[in-house]
C-alpha cells in the first residue's frame, strides 16, 4: 500500500507493524523495519557492527571498495566533493608511536545529532537503529552535515547516472553509510562486512547488538568495546575494539 513518507514514519515509531513499505518513486519503495515482538514482549532490534582495529590491515580498502560498488559511488577525480560512504582513517599514539587503520562510516547513533538538525525530517533513525536520509524530502541545507561529530555525510555535487533501484540519490541532497539498509531487510549482511570477511581478515562484525545471544553482543561483553566520542553520548551503533 502506498503511503505518505510522514505517514509511514509514524507507522513504525508506533510499532504499529513489523515493516511498512513506503513508496519513493515509481518502482522504489522502501522498507521500514519497526519493532520485533517476542514471547517475552517488545525487544527493538539494534543493528551494530564491531570493528576489530587489531584485525584490520592499513593497506586493505576492501570495505571501501566494495561499499562504492555496492552503491555506484563513481569518482570524479575531486576529493573535497566525491562520495564516500565509509573511509580509512589512520589514529597514532603520540606516546608510542603506535597507530592503526580502521574504517570509519556514518555511527547509526542512537540519539544522532543529524536527525536533530534536520528542519524537513529527511534525516531519520528507523526502530531497528539505522539512520537514514529520504532525499525526496532533503532540502540540501546541510545542518545535517555540520552537525555529525564523524564527518560521515556526503554532498551530491554531480550529476547522478546509472542509479541503484535499491538506493535512490540525489543531487543536492546529503547522504551517507545506510548499512545496506536493502540487504538487512533480507536478512543478508552489509557490504563491507562481507567484503572484509572474504579477504580473511575478518574485522567486521554485524548483528543485533540487543541480541544477549548474538556473536557481536557475545564479543561486546567478553571483550568490550569503545564508542568514538562516548562523550557526546550519541551511543553509537557501530563499535570498536583494540583502540
Amino acid at each position: 500500500m502506498t503511503e505518505t513518507v510522514e505517514a509511514s514514519r509514524r507507522r513504525f515509531l508506533a510499532g504499529a507493524a513489523a515493516f511498512t513499505v513506503v513508496t519513493l518513486a515509481p518502482g522504489v519503495t522502501l522498507r521500514v523495519a519497526a519493532q520485533e515482538t517476542t514471547q517475552a514482549g517488545m525487544r527493538a532490534v539494534r543493528w551494530g557492527i564491531l570493528i576489530d582495529a587489531g584485525a584490520c590491515s592499513p593497506d586493505c580498502t576492501a570495505c571501501v571498495d566494495a561499499c562504492a560498488t555496492e552503491f555506484g559511488l563513481a569518482r570524479h577525480g575531486r576529493p573535497q566533493s566525491d562520495p564516500q560512504w565509509i573511509r580509512k582513517v589512520t589514529v597514532s599514539d603520540p606516546n608510542t608511536g603506535n597507530s592503526k587503520s580502521f574504517p570509519m562510516m556514518c555511527q547509526h547513533c542512537e540519539h544522532p545529532p543529524c536527525v536533530d538538525v534536520c528542519p524537513t525530517g529527511a534525516s531519520f533513525k528507523r526502530a531497528d537503529g539505522i539512520v537514514l536520509v529520504d532525499r525526496h524530502i532533503c532540502i540540501g541545507c546541510r545542518y545535517c552535515i555540520m552537525a555529525c561529530p564523524y564527518e560521515a555525510r556526503n554532498f551530491v555535487h554531480e550529476d547522478i547516472v546509472d542509479q541503484k533501484p535499491y538506493a535512490p540519490r540525489g543531487k543536492g541532497t546529503a547522504e551517507a553509510c545506510t548499512m545496506c539498509v536493502h540487504r538487512v531487510d533480507e536478512g543478508r549482511t552489509p557490504a563491507c562486512v562481507e567484503a572484509c570477511a572474504s579477504t580473511g581478515h575478518k574485522a567486521m562484525l554485524f548483528g543485533d547488538l540487543n541480541d544477549p545471544d548474538s556473536e557481536i553482543s557475545k564479543r561486546v561483553a567478553t571483550f568490550g568495546a569503545t564508542r568514538i566520542r562516548a562523550d557526546l553520548r550519541t551511543n553509537p551503533g557501530v563499535r570498536y575494539q583494540g583502540i
